[in-house]
């Protein structure tokens, strides 16, 4: 335990003190606290990575959310960091228990194969490293520096998704959803520790993973179209990893028993805490094999340094003469002779069995660099303006020395055979299950393909401009033409990226995902029924995705996804008018407006002012229509437009409704404005200009437009936006509807002139602020030559009674030095009037200045103005 601090109550003397002053730790621990932080943030591996940088800051909340649903007490290295300088700590043990806390809940979050699991061992070993050196200064105890038990760290594992009769559902994929099933099995080598071909796995009927109906006989033949898995090409240090693994497996015991099989995994915390206890970075035979095939070991050293570190765990725990320390001796001799051999070998004699020469760096080709794990386009011999989105697997030079990529594809929708009713995002694609080569000339650019569950929150940051983006969510198994929705993601990337992660320029809210009809509706026959067979695809040109799709009706099961449900429409916010007897009006209305008043030219009779008639209640007869009954003249009917108040009339509709006109053939007008009348005459004098006309768009389309942009504008008492054949006069208040008010261009003149008017009040205001400073410059100025000559009065004034003092003690003070003294007094007197005089006089003239600064002002106002 840290050592405790003098209790102060016991002190006879009162000394002001807090709660918090009383609790506060020692600065020495502090600092060995802010130390120990310092070392964690300043520690890299050999290779230079930073293990610490995914726990400098919590996660955030709004990119992963189901973090804090799971982790209910988050913690990092800056909240750590906070704690120290604000002095929040208690004691040391709140302090080891946020460094358990970080690591704990990397544990409980992540998969044990991620990085983020295995930063968190390697930052809790150095930790504990640096935690113990403190023991070693003295600084504290051992028994506050062990981890605290935050609870149990939960086993991963496959759960399988049952079906309604509680069988497990079966991959439909060649590779399953999650590969991490083959993390059990190490990949295959020979007697010699080189790697081989994969043997078929049983469990599988013969040809059901190159089986595609009828097809599948004319596919098999070159094999172009059957499936497969990426080649496994390894370099010449993985080769050596592999065989060291596997060689390590061989040695058995007297009973015949794989001695490895008690490393294999560890043991279970509930049942052993006291290994954890004792044994600071456990790790296991599974858990090397899973790194293995994750890729994580740069060099073969790196992997030898696991190996040690688990034979050295079995001999630090167990007794020196149990059997499993005495097998840790006998694996870890084994262990360095393989390394021997294997470091003697040369890289020539890992080459592959087909000549085939991996490329881990990438490939250059026209002047871009593609390596494992980008996604890129393959030409596509079936339609050129149609490339294949594919992500490289593989990159080698084949025995020609031809440069190659080994690529996933993945299909568009018109690419693959669904229900007629089947819908996709825009921009939608499936995985599949084929891998192929491919020359680095038959790639034509770079794309990037994105999981739909990230997809509707940002786009990829730094991306080149042009790039394509594409969406996935869905597997889809060709044999059975069934989509399978994808659970995650890193199980259909390449191992070498699972663990790496791209930055995100976030929308500022979510996007909605918006769902389209499939492009081959089209192709749905009328004699289809849903007992027939699934529908041939149509093949092109050899190595190539199926030319185009199809469609069936066959019955929906529970993989398929459910067509979109249509949104209503938003309806406008508008007061709901009086229910009236009236016939709809059409789609496209035109109404009329009498012209507004001219200028310096009087109303004429004939026209009011500017009114707006409703498009429901057009005061113009269609041809072919009875009569209406008499009605006022437009002076009489006519009113000023607002929209909120909706207009009424009195007198009789028109019997026939709105559709009853039929244009002329021999009209001569397009289609789309034959269905309109010739404008009726509503001025009597010509000199009048022609009424405005005022048109309306379709319910549909007018509540298209988002409800922010229909109030910008005018709009009638249904709220539909309002579009005039000539420009409207301005509203004179800025709110739609009220069209009284000055013109647009009086207004612009008004607006230009206002601008004007306060550029020349900006450059006046600077002149004067101008002016403010040189004046109060010299005023400072004047008040220190002031203080100087005071001061200088001063000083003489104490040297003249200095050396009146002088004379008077020395007495030899004569009549002389009395008139010299009040002679002296006398010009300090005369002086120091004189400076509140001048002082005065210079007050006057400031106010004086002032006086003809505002002069000054408003002759510049009428100036400008």
């Amino acid at each position: 335990m840290p050592p405790k601090k003098r209790d102060r109550s016991q002190s006879s003397t009162p000394i002001p003190s807090t709660e918090a002053a009383q609790d506060a730790l020692p600065e020495r621990e502090l600092d060995a606290m802010q130390r120990v932080l310092n070392n964690i943030y300043d520690y890299r591996s050999e290779d230079g990575f930073d293990p610490s940088k995914l726990f400098h800051k919590k996660v955030n909340k709004r990119i992963i959310p189901e973090y804090y649903e799971t982790i209910k007490e988050p913690m990092a290295m800056s909240t750590i960091k906070q704690k120290i300088h604000t002095k929040a700590y208690r004691n040391f043990a709140d302090y080891v228990r946020d460094w358990a806390l970080i690591i704990h809940n990397a544990q409980v979050f992540n998969r044990p194969d991620s990085g983020a699991f295995q930063d968190a061992l390697v930052i809790k070993a150095q930790v504990e490293k640096q935690l113990q050196s403190l023991v070693d200064e003295g600084l504290t105890t051992k028994e506050v520096t062990a981890f605290p038990d935050l609870g149990e760290i939960p086993t991963f594992e496959e759960v399988p998704v049952e079906d309604a009769d509680g069988k497990a559902e079966e991959e439909e994929e060649s590779e399953n959803e999650d590969e991490d099933e083959e993390d059990e099995d190490e990949p295959d080598l020979d007697d010699e520790g080189r790697p081989t071909k994969r043997k078929k796995r049983i469990g599988r009927p013969p040809g059901s993973r190159t089986k595609k109906g009828e097809a599948a006989e004319a596919d098999d033949d070159d094999g172009k179209r059957s499936k497969g898995r990426p080649p496994k090409l390894f370099t010449p240090t993985e080769a050596r990893i592999l065989a060291v693994l596997k060689g390590i497996r061989k040695p058995k015991n007297k009973q015949g028993e794989l001695i490895i099989r008690n490393f294999d995994r560890l043991p279970e915390k509930a049942t052993m805490p006291e290994y954890y206890a004792e044994i600071k970075q456990p790790i296991a035979f599974d858990q090397l094999k899973r790194k293995v095939k994750r890729k994580k070991y740069p060099t073969l050293e790196a992997f030898m340094s696991d190996v040690n570190l688990m034979f050295n765990n079995a001999k630090e725990y167990n007794q020196d003469d149990s059997q499993l320390f005495k097998d840790a001796v006998i694996l870890q001799v084994e262990a360095g002779k393989l390394y021997d051999a294997e470091r003697a070998k040369p890289d020539d004699s890992f080459a592959d069995e087909d000549g085939k020469i991996p490329m881990p760096n990438g490939i250059l080709h026209n002047g871009e660099l593609y390596k494992t794990g980008d996604w890129i386009h393959i030409q596509n011999p079936n339609d050129l303006t149609k490339p294949i989105p594919a992500q490289i697997y593989r990159t080698y030079k084949d025995p020609k020395g031809q440069n190659m990529v080994n690529v996933c594809w993945y299909y568009r929708p018109e690419q693959t055979v669904h229900r007629f009713d089947k819908h996709f995002l825009a921009n939608e694609i499936v995985k599949t299950g084929r891998y192929r080569d491919h020359r680095i000339d038959e790639v034509e650019n770079k794309c990037f393909v994105m999981f739909y569950t990230r997809y509707f929150k940002g786009r990829p940051r730094n991306l080149p401009e042009g790039t394509e983006i594409y969406v996935c969510r869905d597997r889809y198994n060709e044999e059975r033409h069934q989509f399978n929705t994808i659970k995650t993601w890193a199980s259909c990337l390449p191992d070498e990226v699972r663990d790496k992660d791209y930055e995100m320029d976030l929308f500022d809210h979510a996007r909605p995902m918006k769902k389209f009809s499939t492009p081959l509706k089209y192709m749905l026959k009328d004699e289809q029924k849903e007992t027939d067979d699934f529908p041939k695809v149509t093949w092109g040109a050899d190595g190539a995705p199926p030319k185009i799709g199809a469609v069936h009706r066959r019955p929906k099961n529970e993989k398929d996804s459910h067509p979109p449900e249509p949104t209503p429409p938003p309806q406008p916010k508008v007061e709901t008018p009086a229910p009236r007897t009236m016939q709809m009006a059409p789609n496209y209305q035109r109404t009329v407006l009498a012209a507004p008043q001219q200028q310096g030219r009087p109303p004429t009779t004939g026209a009011g002012p500017a009114s707006y008639s409703s498009p429901h209640q057009s005061s113009y007869a269609q041809p072919n229509a009875p009569s209406p009954a008499p009605q006022r003249p437009p002076s009489a009917q006519a009113s000023h437009y607002n929209p909120a108040t909706p207009q009424t009339q009195s007198q009789p509709r028109s019997a026939a409704p709105p559709s009853s006109y039929q244009p002329q053939p021999s009209s001569g007008l397009p289609p789309n404005m034959a269905q309109y009348p010739p404008r009726p005459n509503t001025s009597t004098n010509y000199r009048d200009p022609p009424p405005i006309e005022v048109y309306t768009l379709p319910d549909q389309a007018n509540l298209s437009i988002p409800p922010e942009v229909r109030e910008q504008y005018q709009r009638d008492e249904f709220g539909r936006v309002l579009f005039f054949t000539a420009p409207p006069v301005a509203a004179s208040n800025g709110i739609s509807g009220d069209l009284g008010g000055h013109s647009v261009r009086y207004l612009a003149e008004k607006a230009r002139r206002a601008e004007q008017l306060a550029q020349k009040r900006k450059e006046r205001e600077l002149v004067m602020q101008r002016e403010e400073r040189v004046a109060k410059k010299a005023k400072v100025e004047a008040e220190e030559r002031n203080q100087d000559e005071m001061a200088a009065l001063k000083r003489r004034a104490l040297g003249v009674m200095e050396a009146q003092l002088a004379r008077s003690t020395e007495g030899k003070v004569g009549e002389d030095d009395l008139r010299r003294l009040a002679k002296e007094q006398k010009t300090a007197v005369e002086q120091a009037r004189a400076m509140e005089e001048n002082a005065a006089k210079r007050a006057r003239m400031r106010e004086v200045a002032m006086g003809a600064g505002e002069v000054f002002r408003d002759d510049w106002d009428s100036r400008v103005g």
